[in-house]
Parts: structure tokens; sequence; C-alpha cells
């Protein structure tokens, strides 16, 4: 008789929280701007946070709520910019197209190796041990931290160094964000000009015990550029591509062939 009774209450207090529940999510619930679904469904959701944003709905709500510029999305690139500047009746703006650039050549033979790393397969991991098994501590490690992060396959280890395939980049970022030594760049695709494939910033005397393929801070591409366009800071090379014209002297003059094209 009691514990039918006690059933009965519970089963009473369960319907009636019920009942306040459903009526509570009716008329206590603010409804939503159709154009943030719409907005959301035209980015390729890929919640990489290359927008700043936490992710594609996270975006897309401050698209339609607070005004946030509708050319954001860098997976998405021109496309989603058009498509969603359309639901928001704007004009799209200009989209850069960015990729990944990964600054360091050192791979086993070029870097000398201080040690042989057998831990954890991640780069932070190896870090945390001296800076990593290489002896340059600037240099890629090569473990495939990038890799794991990367949601569009674009990055694979190569000769133990971390490559970028072109076609697959979107420019995201994630890949940077998780690289201990901050090898990865996000730049501009601007294939006419060089980079600097190196992120050594020690003296040139350290480096090149270090590596063979490593900036030495010789200042030769600053001296031979004509256009003020490359800047040696902190022993390395640096370029500045709203001055470089990409004429190859620096590329050219480099002893070390860290600068590219």
């Amino acid at each position: 008789m009691e514990i039918g009774l006690a059933i009965a209450i519970v089963s009473v207090l369960g319907l009636i929280g019920a009942v306040i529940l459903v009526l509570a999510a009716k008329f206590m619930s603010v409804e939503q701007d159709p154009r943030i679904d719409q907005v959301s469904g035209c980015l390729p959701g890929a919640n990489c946070g290359a927008c700043g944003y936490a992710g594609c709905a996270d975006y897309a709500r401050a698209v339609v709520e607070e005004g946030a510029a509708v050319n954001k999305c860098v997976p998405g690139g021109a496309k989603a910019a058009a498509d969603v500047a359309a639901v928001m009746g704007v004009e799209a703006g200009a989209t850069a197209v960015v990729k990944a650039v990964v600054g360091c050549q050192g791979k086993p033979g070029v870097c000398t190796q201080l040690f042989s790393y057998e831990g954890i397969s991640s780069c932070a991991a190896a870090a945390a041990l001296h800076g990593g098994p290489k002896a340059c501590t600037f240099g890629c490690l090569g473990l495939g931290d990038c890799v794991k992060a990367c949601p569009f396959d674009a990055m694979h280890i190569v000769d133990g160094i971390a490559q970028v395939d072109p076609a697959k980049c979107v420019g995201c970022g994630a890949c940077a964000k998780v690289c201990p030594h901050n090898v990865i760049s996000i730049l501009g695709v601007t294939p006419e000009k060089p980079r600097v494939l190196c992120n050594n910033q020690e003296k040139g005397a350290l480096v090149n015990k270090e590596c063979s393929t490593g900036c030495i801070g010789c200042m030769k591409c600053q001296k031979t550029c004509q256009h003020d366009a490359v800047k040696v800071e902190n022993f390395l090379a640096r370029i500045d591509y709203s001055k470089c014209v990409g004429c190859g002297e620096c590329v050219e003059a480099c002893p070390k062939h860290v600068i590219v094209f």
C-alpha cells in the first residue's frame, strides 16, 4: 500500500514537472533569427576557429546579431563569403587566400640529432624534453601534431619534416596552433614571392653547428634587396611582403638556400 502510494506521488510530481518544463519552453523561449541557420548552412562546418570564433555556429550568430564581416571563413573562401553575403544582403568584399607554410628544412641528416627520442609520439611532448631531440630547438620535430590537428588532410610528415599539401590546405591555422616551436605560419598565397624556410633565431656560428640549411643571419639578403623588403631580425631573415616585388635577388644571394620560391 505504502509503496503504491509512493509510486503514485512520484509519478504525479514527474507529470507536473514535465508540464512546467513544456510551458516554460513555450513561454520563455527566445525566437532565433532564421538567418542564423541560413548563414550556418553556407559555411563548411569545419569548426576550425580561423574566423576568430568558437565554431561555425558561433560565427553565424556573430554575423547576424553582431554584424561580423561575412568574409572571415577561411576554409569556405570566396564562395562561402558570397553565399553569406547573399543571405545578409551585403557585399562580400575581398577574400584573402592563405596557406600554411612550414619554416624549416631540417630533416634528418641536415639537422644534427642530440639524442634518440623514444617517448610519446607528440611534438609537444618531445619539445618539453630539453626542446626536443634536434640540436635546433626552433625547428620542426616531425612527430605529427600538425597532421593530427589538420581537419583537411593537408599536413603530412615527409623525411621527418611537416609538409603542406597546398591543394588541400585552406589556411585554417589549426596546424600552426599546435606547433610547439611555432614553425608553421599562415601566409597569403603569393607563389611569385619567396619564403624564408627557417625559424632559428640563434647566432650564425651556432646555427652552422646545428643545421646545414639554417639562416645564419649573414645579412646578404638584406644588403642585396633593392626594395628594403628583407630585414634580418634576431639573426633571422624576414620578408615584408608589402614591399617585396618577387625579384628573387635575395634567393640568389642566400648562401644557405634558406630563402626559396
